[in-house]
């Protein structure tokens, strides 16, 4: 075992290093409402997103055609009672906004997005809405998607800081989705490794973000690239699963943590990783895919096992 690796677990038995507050200084009372607003009674957070029309396209709703109806997304939302639906401005307007899910189901405005047509060489999420529409909508948060290591990616920042600095007047927290992507993240490890992931939560953290969304990590099998910045992290092949998402989380500091849940797996892998990210000290979840691609009844009983988990 590497000295390296003996340090960073040892690290790790220690548990999560800091905890998000919501009454952090630097947020203001209003702010602090919003959070409270999208968070479950046990303090966590449990978003359940449908911003994967625009990003992904209507293939996600083939396997399960209802789902292609947003009110489908917004009914689970409002019977299991999740915390809170991201989405985009167009899907807000025409539906968050119906007075049966308004009152019910508090909205985090994804601003920013993409479609999966053009290849993933230098991905740029161009602003498709304003914090000023957020506001007016009456959206509790705003939700950014930031590629980290993109051949794009001092355009994302300039963006990102615009938007960071209008929602600072605005009392809306900022969820940014951080995603590795790129050439380099690809030749390196790949998007979901380690080391990918454990960067850009940590560029989320440097630039301003209040809550960071990010994948399950996982440890390359071919490990690293020799002299690329993230070759040191080949000490570390060994760290368990637990132990990955630990040192992640760990990297987000004091920002608020979501485990997303991609692509739709078993209903007990599913639970596992909720479990396991509850026991890691995550601050909430955000499973899309792998709700709404069940049937309706199916995706209820599993999300009420998804909230049980978080409510403890």
């Amino acid at each position: 075992m590497s000295s390296l690796l003996q340090k960073v677990r040892g690290s790790l038995k220690k548990g999560r290093t800091h905890r998000f507050d919501v009454k952090h200084p630097d947020f203001s009372v209003a702010k602090r409402r919003n959070f409270k607003r999208i968070m479950l009674p046990s303090g966590r957070f449990f978003i359940l997103p449908i911003d994967q029309g625009l990003e992904h396209g209507p293939s996600d709703f083939l396997e399960n055609p209802a789902c292609g109806d947003p009110e489908y997304q917004l009914r689970l939302a409002k019977e299991v009672g999740f915390s809170a639906i991201a989405m985009q401005i167009g899907l807000a307007r025409k539906y968050w906004q119906m007075p049966e899910y308004k009152k019910s189901v508090p909205l985090v405005l994804k601003i920013n997005g993409k479609t999966c047509i053009p290849n993933d060489s230098g991905p740029f999420s161009p602003a498709d809405a304003t914090v000023e529409e957020a506001a007016a909508l009456g959206a509790m948060a705003i939700g950014y998607t930031l590629y980290v290591g993109s051949s794009d990616q001092d355009d994302d920042f300039i963006q990102f800081r615009q938007i960071r600095q209008a929602a600072f007047r605005f009392d809306l927290p900022v969820i940014v989705w951080a995603y590795p992507r790129g050439k380099e993240i690809d030749e390196y490890g790949g998007k979901n490794s380690l080391a990918a992931i454990d960067y850009a939560v940590r560029v989320a953290m440097e630039l301003g973000a209040d809550v960071v969304k990010f994948n399950l990590p996982v440890f390359p099998k071919d490990g690293y690239q020799k002299d690329s910045c993230f070759e040191k992290y080949n000490e570390l092949k060994g760290l368990s699963e637990a132990e990955m998402l630990q040192k992640v989380i760990n990297t987000a500091g004091k920002l608020g943590t979501l485990l997303s849940g991609g692509d739709q797996v078993s209903e007990t892998t599913a639970l596992h990783h909720a479990s396991l990210a509850v026991k890691c000290g995550i601050d909430g979840v955000i499973f899309g895919r792998n709700v709404w691609q069940r049937e309706y009844k199916a995706a209820v009983d599993f999300s009420l096992k998804i909230k049980k988990i978080l409510l403890k």
